[in-house]
């Protein structure tokens, strides 16, 4: 079960400051600067698609994969109102990415990757995504530093809407350096009765050297980490990365 069965729904209304069109923009900066010309772009754990959207509109050709299916169909209701050419949407775990051909780009926003927890998953992810770009494609995604999940141990969190209301409760893990989610999501039905659910989520804390070592392994060079959407290396206190990498050849 995807653990964004009951979140699909109201995620978007919840994460209003994601700061979405900025992420975009510093996206297509990086891309102005690729090897290759990007015209392709693969968005990796989409989401409900509000990126692969601000992609496909900047006229970017987008696939876009995720593995909750509650949040493709939220993905592909956005994607209905583009003017121009919409994403293509595919439902697919991370590790098991397979696309129909090879892309000039691969992005992954919003601390997706934290969500693969096992070594073997984020290394078997680095090795898809690389199979799938063209020799010179760029590869950049963001992650939850650890900093950022160590500070979240014990804390609560509430975010709310109009017909929504949520709660986080977070713990962290030295030893499995995993931070758990715990979410109460409540929203209000037609006939004014508020519906509970539960889910749980869990992100884990990569180092540096370890997302450094996974990328090397799978083929990867070039490889940066900086500050969020920034050029400078990322702070002690700095709460997501930016990691870029790029596939070694020529197109």
């Amino acid at each position: 079960m995807s653990s964004y069965d009951a979140l699909a729904s109201s995620y978007d209304g919840l994460m209003a400051d994601g700061s979405y069109r900025k992420r975009a923009a510093f996206l297509e900066r990086l891309f102005q600067k690729s090897a290759i010309p990007v015209r392709t772009v693969l968005d990796l754990a989409c989401g409900t698609g509000t990126i692969a959207c601000l992609l496909a509109a900047r006229g970017y050709e987008v696939t876009a994969t995720d593995g909750s299916e509650e949040m493709l169909t939220q993905a592909m209701r956005k994607a209905a109102a583009l003017p121009g050419r919409p994403p293509l949407f595919v439902h697919q775990a991370m590790p098991r990415l397979r696309l129909p051909e090879p892309v000039d780009a691969a992005v992954s926003t919003l601390d997706s990757l934290n969500y693969l927890t096992r070594e073997r998953d984020i290394q078997e992810t680095f090795r898809r995504v690389f199979r799938w770009l063209k020799p010179g494609g760029l590869f950049v995604f963001d992650v939850n530093s650890p900093y950022k999940l160590r500070r979240m141990d014990g804390q609560m969190y509430m975010d709310e809407t109009k017909d929504s209301f949520c709660v986080w409760r977070t713990f962290f893990s030295e030893k499995s350096q995993i931070c758990t989610y715990q979410v109460d999501l409540f929203r209000q039905q037609v006939d004014g009765a508020w519906e509970r659910d539960f889910e749980e989520h869990r992100e884990r804390a990569w180092s540096e050297e370890q997302l450094r070592t996974f990328l090397a392994g799978a083929g990867f060079a070039r490889i940066t980490v900086r500050g969020d959407m920034t050029r400078r290396p990322p702070r002690k206190d700095e709460d997501r990365w930016i990691v870029t990498a790029v596939r070694p050849g020529q197109a």
